[in-house]
């Protein structure tokens, strides 16, 4: 199993690896183009780049080998033989099993000794390559801003002789309201040796300059223009290409950069950080006087600040608020309201301020809590993708590349759809983080232990003559029947014997229609409906005479018997058997009606189906005693 498995598995690892890189491309290439950078940088990105994916694709990959070992076995029939032979499913999956939990194992410790590493090199590289100014490549007819502070506009270039020709550049470099204005008949662009300075070296072209000088002198207007002409000229223009790698100090305070007990200390220290901001907040909003009379006040005591209560002051009689207010005039109570409304904005101005600074606090925490249990849901999530991917395999029985990618495809985006899902609800607080990070786990774990008790005991999960029986069953599809002549014949149709079954076949049918003459009414239908005792014992007896007859050497007879309608046995039939239940059902209106019209539809086709089988049999009584008439029928 394991020669079977790891070459699979390593195919479809690489396969998976390659193409979250793709999608990493695609996401950060115009980032990377156009800005010179070497082999070994792109290389190494990569290489960190792959480091950190290996979470994405780990799990889709076991998934997708799973399948198509399984599915290989179950197709070529060796599964089957190994189980001819006594050897569990279990047995089987056994070996891979405990690869699996090695697996796991490993996944741990990379996520929690590797991953942080190769994670701060990634981002810390591509920040770097984010800062890293772009190779020049001024083109024709269109205005350049790649350079900072100068917009550059060419109206043809000579790459032979390196020549720029009718050029026109835009200096926004300074803080003036209005930019400095080149043109120039041609020019030249070069670059010093330590490649942090551009030369622009400009022929035959003038230089325009709005000048603001401010007030005028002499009855000068203020506003000054300088204008220049130049047969030659050069300017340099402070343009670094160097590729600057940023340190990974930075990187590695991040959340992205630590392990399990460094993520454990931070959420501890911004947890008592946050604890003690809002006991401060608490005692400084009890210290708040109320209406210019101190409520508490903070007293030191034995080595902490606390709030003591300040007792109340004694009035000699209940002051009347409203009454003290109306005392005063009307600009006296203005200002009374307008100071009341800037302290009471001010206090609350305050206590969003302390609220923001508690609220990135927690929101510091939760990326860290994330971080955390990130650490420990890839491994469990190699083992739910391995016991989906096991007994799936062995229930769909395909093996290669089509049906496997396209059922590991499908359950891999509800996983990430569910896992993004959960994790956008742990980092805005909305659920707590532990229910946000195993939420997917959660949702595919009893579908892996769902599939593995089926496949062991060999249920037909993936049936589609089982999942159209159910399909006909709910929803009152018809179905026909299919009869075909044997060729060996061992119980021969005894001509008396058939007439009994099928006088005995009508005769249930008339009394079922005898039972049920009518249309039910809604509250009947709902507390009584049709036995469905009844209709399973009528389906089972036509059944028997359909078998029965399937032995006749007589091509009418076997051509009519197929003429029985499948008696079918539907939910909407009889929709429970509690009385109590029923009547509930009945009083729920919206649920009721739709209800009692379905079901009354079903009912109708039932006793069409049941007039049809008593028609059939007398038309095979008349067959048997040969006084069919073929013409009579359709007449």
């Amino acid at each position: 199993m394991l020669s079977r498995f790891l070459p699979r598995f390593l195919m479809t690892f690489c396969i998976c690896l390659f193409i979250v890189i793709m999608q990493f491309l695609w996401r950060y290439i115009d980032e990377l183009v156009g800005k010179g950078l070497s082999i070994d940088l792109i290389a190494e990105l990569f290489f960190h780049a792959a480091l950190s994916l290996l979470p994405l694709a780990l799990p889709l990959s076991i998934l997708l080998a799973a399948l198509m070992t399984f599915g290989d076995l179950g197709e070529h029939i060796e599964l089957t033989a190994l189980k001819s032979s006594g050897i569990s499913l279990t047995t089987i999956m056994k070996p891979i099993g405990i690869l699996m939990v090695f697996v796991a194992i490993g996944a741990f410790f990379f996520m929690n000794n590797a991953l942080p590493k190769s994670q701060v090199k990634m981002w810390t590289l591509l920040f770097s390559m984010r800062q890293t100014s772009p190779t020049l490549d001024i083109p024709e007819g269109t205005v350049y801003s790649q350079i900072p502070g100068y917009n550059i506009y060419v109206k043809r270039k000579d790459k032979e002789r390196d020549m720029l020709y009718n050029m026109l550049i835009y200096d926004v470099s300074q803080s003036s309201t209005y930019p400095r204005i080149v043109a120039a008949d041609s020019g030249r662009l070069s670059m010093t040796e330590d490649k942090r300075h551009l030369l622009l070296t400009l022929y035959k072209g003038s230089w325009y300059e709005e000048m603001r000088t401010g007030s005028g002198v002499n009855g000068l207007s203020g506003d000054m223009y300088r204008r220049e002409t130049f047969h030659d000229k050069v300017i340099m223009i402070p343009y670094d290409a160097n590729f600057n790698r940023m340190d990974d100090e930075n990187m590695k305070s991040q959340y992205v950069g630590k392990n399990i007990s460094e993520l454990q200390q931070t959420i501890d220290s911004v947890t008592l950080k946050v604890d003690s901001a809002a006991t401060f907040i608490v005692s400084r909003m009890r210290t708040q006087p109320v209406c210019g009379v101190p409520s508490r006040r903070n007293a030191y005591k034995d080595g902490k600040w606390v709030a003591e209560v300040v007792k109340d002051v004694k009035l000699d009689k209940p002051a009347n608020l409203d009454e003290m207010i109306k005392s005063l005039s009307t600009q006296e109570q203005e200002q009374v309201i307008n100071q009341a409304l800037v302290r009471a904005t001010s206090a609350m101005q305050d206590m969003q301020f302390q609220g923001y600074s508690i609220s990135d606090d927690n929101f510091i925490i939760r990326r860290h809590q994330i971080e955390l249990m990130k650490k420990f849901t890839l491994s469990l999530a190699c083992l739910i993708f391995f016991f989906i991917g096991a007994p799936l395999g062995a229930i769909i029985r395909k093996g290669g590349l089509g049906m496997p990618i396209v059922v590991s495809v499908i359950l891999f985006i509800i996983y990430y759809i569910i896992d993004n899902m959960g994790y956008k609800l742990a980092r805005d607080g909305r659920w707590e983080v532990w229910q946000g990070m195993w939420l997917s786990s959660a949702v595919l774990m009893p579908l892996g232990i769902f599939l593995t008790k089926k496949a062991v005991n060999d249920s037909a999960v993936f049936n589609p003559d089982a999942w159209l029986n159910f399909l006909r069953r709910f929803t009152g599809l018809h179905q026909t029947r299919k009869l075909e002549a044997k060729e060996v014949i061992i119980n021969e149709v005894v001509t008396a014997d058939a007439l009994s079954r099928i006088e005995d076949l009508k005769t249930s049918c008339q009394q079922f229609l005898d039972k049920y003459p009518g249309r039910q009414r809604y509250i009947d239908y709902w507390q009584q409906g049709y036995d469905k005792a009844a209709v399973k014992s009528l389906a089972e007896q036509v059944d028997s005479v359909v078998d029965y007859l399937s032995n006749t050497r007589d091509q009418m007879v076997l051509n009519k018997t197929m003429d029985y309608p499948v008696i079918r046995q539907l939910l909407t039939y009889r929709p429970t058997a509690n009385k109590t239940l029923g009547t509930v059902l009945a009083a729920l209106f919206p649920i009721g009606i739709p209800g009692w019209v379905v079901g009354l539809r079903h009912q109708k086709n039932l006793k069409r189906d049941i007039r049809a089988t008593i028609k059939t049999s007398d038309q095979l009584i008349a067959i048997f005693n040969g006084e069919y008439n073929r013409e009579a029928e359709y007449n």
